[in-house]
């Protein structure tokens, strides 16, 4: 009598050669955890998984399934980023800001 299986006992993940999951991971953007890819597909399409990471994906690369490398965005910078316009009205120049000073002129006038 043949054996039965049940579906919870299988994993469906486990049966996926890799090349099918790369590419189906290919397809899902919006997918939570990282993409796993190994060194030799990395290398291969470097350009399309560097674009992705600048999306905002992360992605593992793998050799002999270990993780060797994470890859993705940089963290944003501390520094905000500068805002043309942000301090309109709040800075005022003095009436007097292109006069110069006439203690000033007069050091430049003397002789050494």
């Amino acid at each position: 009598m043949p054996q039965e299986f049940s579906t919870s006992s299988l994993c469906v993940h486990d049966m996926m050669t890799h090349r099918e999951e790369t590419m189906s991971q290919h397809f899902s953007d919006n997918a939570p955890s990282p993409q796993k890819i190994g060194v030799r597909e990395f290398r291969g399409n470097l350009t399309t998984y560097l674009r992705q990471v600048r999306q905002g994906r992360t992605i593992l690369v793998t050799s002999h399934d270990e993780v060797v490398a994470e890859l993705r965005p940089p963290a944003p910078s501390y520094r905000p980023r500068r805002q043309p316009g942000a301090l309109r009205g709040r800075i005022r120049m003095n009436e007097d800001f292109d006069q110069t000073p006439a203690d000033l002129l007069e050091s430049m006038e003397r002789d050494l």
